[in-house]
């Protein structure tokens, strides 16, 4: 057996473990999954093929094209998650005294537990809670406002919160990807002239275009597939105002057991993940230098 050979047999023997539980809890589960969108599968029945019924349902139902609605709407937060990540890693990429106290503090409500987040921000947000208190005392609102009761109000307040969560995340990214920018091609700019801003436009974002692209893509994802905070802040209400499509799927997977629906909800929010993310590859991934 040649080298060549042996070498690509060995690497094959080191993946295959990998390989299998992928094969086993992600591969299967998917293709699985995927076809049973185009069933009436059911515990209580023989499953039959019903083509493609169950999108034509989903798509007819106002609850799912709402969700999908406000799934699309999430993507708003992405430009502010990324502006505002990046700010802050510009922020802590210093070495002042005490900064890594500060990025530790950033990046606390990333490891925090989802359902911590929800009792915290559901205090916040309570009509008699904190934030109503200052706006009020600052008289910014005469009344108090019904931040998770409130129809029109409620999405943005759980977009605030992922928002909110998503920050510390991206920021560790960017602060990883600023520290690895070369310090010679910064000097260089400089003794050439270039002042702050042409030096963070010029050297610095040309050189984060990769980390760029990456952290748009995951923020992307991250919105389309908001779930979390919707389950634990307002559970899709007040008037279904919050459902987002994956929770309209755990809404008719789990809730009310219709699997092949909530199945084919899930399809299309994959479509659209992938989509929306071969749009960022394209439009955002780095220039040949």
């Amino acid at each position: 057996m040649s080298a060549a050979r042996r070498h690509s047999v060995q690497a094959w023997l080191f993946l295959t473990p990998a390989l299998l539980l992928l094969a086993l809890f992600s591969f299967w589960p998917v293709g699985f999954g995927s076809y049973l969108a185009f069933t009436d599968y059911s515990l209580v029945h023989p499953t039959a093929w019903v083509g493609l019924d169950n999108f034509r349902y989903i798509f007819n139902n106002e609850m799912f094209v709402s969700g999908l609605k406000n799934s699309l709407l999430f993507l708003l937060m992405v430009p502010c998650v990324q502006v505002g990540a990046l700010t802050l890693a510009v922020l802590v990429n210093t070495r002042l005294p005490g900064i890594a106290l500060f990025r530790a503090a950033f990046y606390v409500p990333v490891v925090t537990t989802v359902s911590v987040v929800g009792i915290m921000w559901g205090f916040m947000f309570h009509e008699q809670g904190t934030l109503n208190y200052i706006l009020q005392s600052l008289r910014l609102v005469n009344a108090p406002l019904g931040w998770l009761t409130d129809d029109t109000l409620a999405l943005f307040a759980v977009m605030f919160v992922t928002l909110w969560r998503g920050l510390g995340w991206y920021m560790v990214m960017y602060l990883a990807a600023l520290q690895a920018v070369p310090a010679d091609m910064q000097e260089a700019a400089v003794l050439d002239g270039a002042n702050r801003w042409q030096l963070f436009w010029k050297i610095t974002v040309p050189m984060l275009r990769p980390t760029i692209m990456v952290c748009s893509i995951l923020s992307v994802l991250a919105a389309l597939k908001a779930y979390q905070e919707v389950d634990v802040l307002t559970q899709g209400g007040p008037m279904n105002s919050t459902f987002t499509a994956l929770y309209y799927a755990y809404d008719q997977g789990l809730k009310h057991l219709k699997l092949p629906r909530a199945l084919a909800a899930s399809m299309v929010v994959s479509l659209f993940c992938v989509g929306i993310a071969l749009l960022c590859l394209r439009y955002l991934k780095p220039r040949h230098r």
